[in-house]
């Protein structure tokens, strides 16, 4: 009786702690830097998150799809409530102009675990 009685007690101690876990919600997911001339090709932007969750958000990475593109992001676990940032500078020195569109993987200890953020815009050519 014991034995079964733990058992259950066990079973729900560790539903209730699986269910306690950070949430990462972006006020937006892309950000659009417009016509810019090749003259000026350093652009950037701030995306802004929440954690929704109840318990401290970590992002544990967070990878641009080229190298033109560096993000730099909040380091210390965000608790519960609180915001935080992805800094994100594009540079379009020695790229061809023209349309560009590039992705930022975010991965986190929250759900979702992984989130994409876009950054697009159009360089000129330099007059």
């Amino acid at each position: 009786m014991k034995r079964i009685l733990f058992t259950i007690l066990a079973l729900v101690s560790f539903t209730l702690c699986s269910m306690a876990q950070a949430e990462i919600k972006f006020d937006k997911t892309t950000s659009n830097f417009g016509t810019f001339s090749e003259s000026n090709p350093i652009q950037k932007c701030t995306f802004t998150f929440t954690n929704t969750g109840d318990q401290p958000l970590i992002i544990n990475q967070a990878v641009a799809s080229c190298g033109c593109t560096v993000p730099k992001y909040t380091k210390t676990p965000v608790k519960p409530g609180e915001k935080g940032t992805v800094e994100i500078t594009y540079n379009g020195k020695g790229k061809f102009p023209g349309h560009f569109k590039k992705t930022i993987t975010i991965r986190t200890n929250g759900t979702p675990e992984m989130v994409r953020l876009y950054i697009e815009g159009d360089m000129t050519e330099a007059k």
